[in-house]
């Protein structure tokens, strides 16, 4: 019996049947971002504000715990994509590794297309590993600039679909409000009760630089030193890590210091590279590992001598960490305040955030202060 489970097991995935996430405490969220020649506005705002949006999740609240958060991104609408394959491309599966996402964003280049909304929803709900749970929050961001109705696939099947499955969809058009509505962007997130709104893509992004700024900066490129890879994509994992802060701090030191804070949260986890991640999930976790798959250090180490370093190492995590979140605590107050001199709800991370908020209500989220 046991071996007919297995079997049919490696035949579901064979042919291309993933497990499914099954956790009570998730958010899930998939954007759909549209990558032809006049979004270039769209992609900048998109790099420059994931961690903001990501700092946002991390005040969500779910029977007091913080809610997993899962990622996924797709661009459609980009010449450079195959026509067979509607001008879209899943860009990253929903996946908690952030710096993936943060990296994918700016590998991300626009060229003028064909944008069909209806054809990326649909695939975005049939090929991704949503969760089966219908308690939690699953919602797809579609943003872009042409008409909702373009091509073969319609957009009202593919909204029904989403929401049909407990998938939210909530539309961002990348214009003025009512050609938003006329061009049937608020039709689509009404079919799968979202919200619609909209953004300028070509505003001009200013940063509200914080007196903490600099040393979150630090902190944050400090907390590198306490990840220690192991496995296959240890080495190239950290090697990424680094290469978004530096990503982050060339767009503003204010965008590293809110990647910073990511960091230090309970959404920027590296189980699958990180042992010190690792073993705080697993306490047996250096056994299980092949010695060849640890640092090089660490192959000639004892069991004890590999977990005491990586106790170490996790001690000090901690400690950075706490740093990082007392700095933010004054960093929010200030932000907060000058913010209300330099309120702009015209730009992504407002769109997603202001729905995030009203629709996890729905779900039992809250958000603290």
């Amino acid at each position: 019996m046991r071996k007919s489970i297995i079997l049919i097991a490696v035949v579901l995935l064979s042919l291309g049947f993933a497990p499914q996430v099954d956790d009570e405490n998730l958010i899930q969220i998939a954007l759909l971002l549209d990558t032809s020649n006049s979004m270039d506005g769209l992609i900048n705002q998109a790099k420059a504000q994931l961690w903001n949006i990501v700092n946002e999740f991390a005040l969500a609240r779910k029977y007091g715990k913080v809610p997993k958060l899962q990622i996924a991104l797709y661009e459609y609408g980009n010449n450079n994509l195959p026509k067979s394959d509607g001008y879209i491309r899943k860009v990253v599966d929903l996946t908690d590794n952030l710096d993936e996402i943060s990296e994918e964003l700016f590998n991300l280049t626009t060229n003028g297309g064909e944008e069909f909304c209806g054809a990326v929803i649909d695939r975005a709900v049939r090929e991704l590993s949503w969760s089966q749970r219908t308690d939690i929050l699953k919602i797809i961001f579609i943003a872009g600039n042409e008409p909702f109705t373009q091509g073969s696939v319609n957009y009202k099947n593919a909204c029904k679909l989403a929401i049909s499955k407990g998938i939210i969809v909530n539309t961002i058009y990348c214009g003025n409000f009512n050609d938003g509505i006329r061009t049937s962007w608020k039709d689509g997130a009404d079919l799968a009760d979202g919200m619609y709104s909209n953004i300028d893509q070509d505003q001009q992004l200013t940063f509200i630089e914080a007196p903490q700024d600099k040393e979150l900066s630090r902190l944050g490129q400090e907390l590198n030193e306490t990840y220690i890879p192991y496995g296959e994509r240890g080495d190239k994992a950290k090697s990424t890590q680094k290469a978004q802060d530096v990503k982050a701090e060339a767009l503003s030191l204010a965008v590293m210091a809110e990647r910073s804070v990511s960091k230090a949260s309970a959404n920027y986890v590296n189980v699958d590279w990180d042992l010190v991640d690792a073993m705080s999930k697993d306490s047996t976790v250096v056994e299980k590992i092949d010695k060849e798959q640890l640092p090089e250090k660490m192959q000639n180490m004892s069991n004890d001598e590999q977990k005491a370093l990586i106790r170490q190492n996790m001690e000090k995590r901690k400690q950075i960490q706490e740093k990082i979140n007392k700095l933010n605590e004054e960093r929010r107050k200030y932000i907060e305040e000058q913010g209300k001199k330099n309120a702009n709800d015209k730009l992504l991370n407002s769109a997603i955030i202001k729905s995030v908020r009203k629709q996890a209500q729905s779900k039992n989220y809250t958000f603290i202060k």
